[in-house]
């Protein structure tokens, strides 16, 4: 369903900063995370947890924390939802934080609920190592193998492939230079810069405390941006492919983080006293060829356009499509001509890191707060998903 046919409202839209690989968050698991985003969106819409009719989370490596396969379960118990609400854990990768506000908005569309929580979550850092096939023993002879989840995350093994080469394959498809891909990961990181600096990112944001060295402080501010130049990232080597063009410092960066988007029909609005910051007006999920998964956003935005007649150029005021590496974000860009002027204006994961299953909820929390400051009706937010797909979800500002 590209097109919604009954009022679905995002009452609330929190996200945490997200932490660097190894960082800050590193001890702070992906229910934790999830947990404080959820209790910010329930607060800022004044909203008793226990009006919520379901709640649905994003997560993909749901083995990085023993409560993992509970983790939906787990969230909402903590927020505070009634025993009798049912909560379910989604995985579509790298959509995930989107195919839980997709979820949503169907539950509602279809009178299920009136009032949903979606919330993505991921703590990569917390991703384990595992040593598979020796539950029922192993020969003498062979000496067990140890898995690293995160890179196994990061491989599509259907095609043998890893997401960093589907890169290179567009990079090639889309004649795209190095230099190229280096000056828009400088832009990233330059407009997340500039946005920090004029504050775009408070109102999305949910605070969290935490303690070192014995002091507790309040993490407010993404930890991954760096002081990038073009120098800099000219000295990285490529990372997949000996003469490649994709590196470190020009694709997304491996982090922690979550978001929470609450959901509620027009009608639990009206009941409930709710402000509305926007309206989900459509979505779109479509298939790809795995081996350039990183167009996947290109049809899913084409399709969801088409189905809400609008036009991609005329129409559409803010494009956010999620930066997996920077040569698969020009490649969307190439493949659609979108304006600069008004895609990622506040940078990307290249800048902020990539946590798979939450960036879904911090591009649609950041595109409502963004629509608002520019007036603009409509805002796209989308992203490629490893083994060939793309999501797409379309907002409505309300006048």
């Amino acid at each position: 369903m590209a097109c919604l046919t009954r009022g679905v409202f995002i009452v609330g839209a929190k996200r945490t900063p997200f932490g660097t690989f190894g960082g800050k968050l590193k001890d702070v698991d992906s229910i934790e995370l999830g947990r404080i985003a959820s209790v910010a969106a329930l607060q800022q819409a004044n909203l008793s947890p226990d009006k919520v009719d379901s709640v649905i989370m994003g997560n993909v490596n749901q083995v990085s924390s023993k409560n993992g396969p509970y983790i939906a379960r787990h969230v909402g118990l903590k927020v505070g939802v009634q025993v009798s609400t049912p909560c379910l854990t989604i995985n579509r990768l790298c959509g995930s934080g989107f195919q839980s506000i997709v979820n949503g908005s169907q539950e509602i569309c279809l009178d299920d609920s009136e009032i949903v929580l979606c919330v993505g979550s991921e703590n990569m850092s917390q991703s384990p190592f595992v040593q598979r096939n020796c539950r029922f023993g192993v020969k003498f002879t062979q000496t067990p193998t140890i898995e690293c989840t995160l890179w196994s995350t990061l491989t599509d093994w259907h095609i043998n492939t890893p997401m960093g080469v589907t890169s290179e394959n567009l990079a090639k498809k889309y004649k795209l230079t190095r230099e190229e891909v280096d000056q828009y990961a400088l832009m990233s990181q330059t407009r997340w810069k500039e946005a920090n600096k004029n504050g775009h990112f408070k109102e999305e944001m949910a605070p969290i405390k935490l303690t070192e060295r014995k002091k507790e402080f309040l993490m407010e501010v993404d930890e991954h941006p760096q002081g990038t130049t073009m120098e800099s990232l000219g000295k990285l080597r490529p990372s997949f492919e000996k003469e490649g063009v994709s590196t470190a410092g020009n694709s997304s960066g491996i982090g922690d983080g979550a978001g929470a988007i609450l959901l509620a029909s027009e009608e639990s609005v009206s009941q409930n006293k709710l402000k509305p910051l926007a309206r989900v007006a459509g979505y779109s999920i479509v298939g790809c060829d795995p081996n350039i998964m990183g167009i996947g956003p290109v049809n899913a935005i084409r399709k969801v356009c088409d189905a809400n007649g609008l036009s991609l150029e005329k129409d559409i005021g803010l494009v956010d499509i999620n930066e997996a590496f920077s040569a698969q974000f020009l490649s969307v860009v190439k493949e659609l001509k979108l304006d600069m002027s008004k895609t990622n204006v506040n940078g990307g994961a290249i800048a902020l890191a990539h946590p798979v299953g939450a960036s879904g909820s911090r591009i649609t929390a950041n595109l409502v707060y963004e629509m608002e400051r520019r007036k603009v009706k409509y805002g796209i937010g989308s992203a490629c998903i490893g083994g060939g797909q793309g999501i797409a979800i379309l907002l409505e500002r309300l006048s």
